[in-house]
């Protein structure tokens, strides 16, 4: 089974879940069923969000398409992959390959400057030529507007400037998906306008996102939402998305 970076056929879904259930049970505790028969289909250039209270299985969602959980019954594939079949050390490669994941609390390593946060990324997977890897590194900053932030520390950068880097180390090895969990969570509301404006233009350019929220104004910016309840989906509406 292939862990290369994938691209879908005309039409096929990027992301798919088939009844996927996880349940959690404590040393002689009682089973908690986290997710409850999810299938959930995600064309390529799509724009999700997932909205629901906490604990109603927003994150284990994220984590399963991330490959970080695997499900307790059902099927996730994503990006050409049939994850609970891939070992860990092919899952790790695999999301190396097609996934950036942005974080609510950026996770940038603070003792490397941001240009070699973004660089660690791609000498760890190996997908980018290395002679290309400080020019990709100097784009991506440019892109989301820090390249002359390049040589700082994280902790020299506002929240606003640490969570664009982190979008720019999650797109490092160009993959096909995005999957951010409360990407604006910690962020004032024009910070985070800017951040989701940076969204847009990843859709723009093919990518693929899946956002996790309880944000409803960040929500109703994307071109789907699904309502999670319980483990469940409740909602799913697709709409014209809003830029405004």
């Amino acid at each position: 089974m292939s862990v290369s970076s994938f691209t879908p056929a005309n039409g096929a879904p990027l992301i798919q879940l088939d009844a996927a259930t996880k349940s959690f049970t404590p040393r002689g505790g009682q089973t908690f069923h986290a997710l409850r028969g999810i299938s959930l289909s995600v064309p390529a250039g799509d724009f999700l969000a997932v909205l629901g209270k906490s604990g109603s299985g927003k994150s284990t969602l994220l984590n399963l398409i991330a490959g970080l959980d695997r499900p307790t019954s059902g099927e996730v594939y994503a990006a050409g992959a049939e994850l609970s079949r891939l070992s860990e050390n092919k899952l790790a490669l695999w999301r190396g390959r097609n996934l950036g994941v942005v974080f609510q609390f950026f996770q940038l390593l603070p003792t490397l400057t941001v240009s070699e946060n973004i660089l660690l990324a791609m000498d760890f997977v190996g997908k980018i030529a290395a002679p290309r890897r400080r020019a990709r590194a100097h784009d991506l900053l440019e892109m989301v507007g820090l390249a002359d932030q390049a040589a700082k520390l994280p902790s020299a950068l506002s929240g606003g400037q640490q969570q664009r880097a982190a979008i720019a180390r999650a797109l490092a090895n160009d993959p096909p998906i995005v999957l951010a969990d409360e990407p604006t969570g910690n962020l004032d509301s024009e910070t985070a306008g800017a951040v989701v404006e940076l969204f847009h233009r990843l859709i723009d350019q093919g990518k693929t996102l899946l956002i996790v929220t309880h944000d409803e104004n960040l929500a109703r910016r994307a071109h789907r939402v699904i309502q999670l309840k319980d483990g469940a989906i409740v909602a799913d509406e697709r709409k014209a998305a809003s830029r405004a």
